[in-house]
């Protein structure tokens, strides 16, 4: 049997990231908001838990948690809808999208989006 290598390594993660914002965007061209917002998830679907870690090393990226809250309840609202009913629009996964684009120049400024 061969060895698999991890993969949480931070550069495959970053394409796959890479990936889900172009995701995102062409979501957003076609008007579906629900999709849109399930790409703008990244590792595992409880962002503001990923966020904490961030804030150990870079405080600042705090004012993002109800960004990374809202987005989590994205994914709630769209795969299970008998739960929580979805109201989203694309102007809301737009204002969302823009304040991704803040948090991950916060955190990658070298990072190219769009």
């Amino acid at each position: 049997m061969t060895e698999r290598r991890a993969s949480a390594i931070p550069e495959e993660w970053r394409q796959v990231a890479c990936k889900d914002w172009a995701r995102v965007r062409r979501q957003l061209r076609d008007g579906d908001a629900e999709a849109a917002c399930y790409f703008l998830h990244k590792k595992i679907h409880a962002l503001h838990d990923l966020l904490s870690d961030a804030v150990t090393y870079q405080p600042a990226l705090e004012k993002f948690r109800g960004l990374c809250e809202r987005i989590s309840g994205y994914y709630i609202a769209e795969r299970y809808p008998p739960l929580v009913p979805s109201e989203l629009t694309c102007a809301d996964i737009e204002r969302d999208r823009e304040q991704a684009r803040q948090l991950i120049h916060a955190m990658l400024p070298e990072e190219r989006l769009d």
